[in-house]
């Protein structure tokens, strides 16, 4: 098991190159949005594609995954909203722990019935402290979890809960606001967690035109993640990478 897809946000990071990452929910794709998809994203310039979503109800990851290995070769990385939701023909897996709430199911419970086979799959495995911060409508993931999602402008919360999770071991912090969240996460939250941590930070949710995504690079974010607005509009993804990956980065 190597870990060079974590190698590369690392060293992203280090050079304050921005990335982004586009997320392909396997019920909402037919073989031909897929190509489209990875052909936009290649000609983009993308640097990752998760694959997931809160619910998957359909037994498609696995042909989901293999027909966009077969399309391209930006690295796939699984975003699992439950330990079903594995397959060996990813690249890599967001080993989400949600330390935003309080059920120990989401916090190791369903880790712990799921240890064994993700140790099987060869994948790559990053742990990451997921957080959910309240994006103004209710998400899948805070009905499932049971769990309230922090308040938007409570700064200090996100930043304790994020200096909490990288000091338990986790390799990335993930902040999000839910699919179609009416209201994404501040930049100031962003720049109080980004300046309180050092693992690399991901912000979704909520995230609809070019300008939202650059200012959430000024302010921290070292890659995010764009589902639903690209869902609605695909071209939508020249625009993003194209903003993103115009942040200046550091001298070195």
């Amino acid at each position: 098991m190597t870990n060079r897809i974590y190698q590369s946000l690392l060293q992203h990071k280090e050079k304050g190159q921005k990335s982004f990452a586009v997320l392909i929910d396997p019920d909402k794709v037919t073989v031909e949005k897929i190509d489209e998809l990875t052909a936009l994203a290649t000609e983009a310039r993308v640097d990752y594609l998760l694959v997931g979503g809160s619910l998957v109800v359909t037994n498609r990851l696995d042909e989901v995954v293999q027909q966009i290995k077969k399309n391209c070769d930006i690295p796939v990385i699984l975003f699992p909203g439950s330990p079903s939701q594995i397959t060996p023909y990813a690249d890599a897996l967001l080993y989400l722990s949600l330390i935003s709430g309080r059920n120990a199911e989401l916090l190791i419970g369903q880790h712990v019935i799921s240890a064994p086979f993700v140790k099987q799959s060869g994948l790559e495995i990053i742990s990451t402290g997921y957080m959910v911060i309240d994006g103004g409508a209710p998400t899948t993931v805070s009905y499932i979890s049971n769990a309230a999602p922090i308040p938007a402008d409570k700064n200090e919360i996100a930043m304790c809960t994020a200096m909490a999770g990288e000091m338990l071991g986790m390799k990335l912090v993930f902040m999000d606001a839910g699919s179609g969240a009416k209201r994404p996460i501040t930049e100031a939250m962003i720049e109080k967690v980004a300046q309180i941590i050092e693992v690399p930070l991901v912000i979704g949710g909520g995230i609809t035109d070019p300008e939202k995504a650059y200012r959430n690079c000024k302010a921290g974010a070292d890659v995010i993640v764009i589902g639903n607005a690209i869902e609605k509009d695909a071209s939508l993804i020249r625009e993003m990478s194209a903003a993103i990956h115009s942040v200046p980065t550091r001298i070195i």
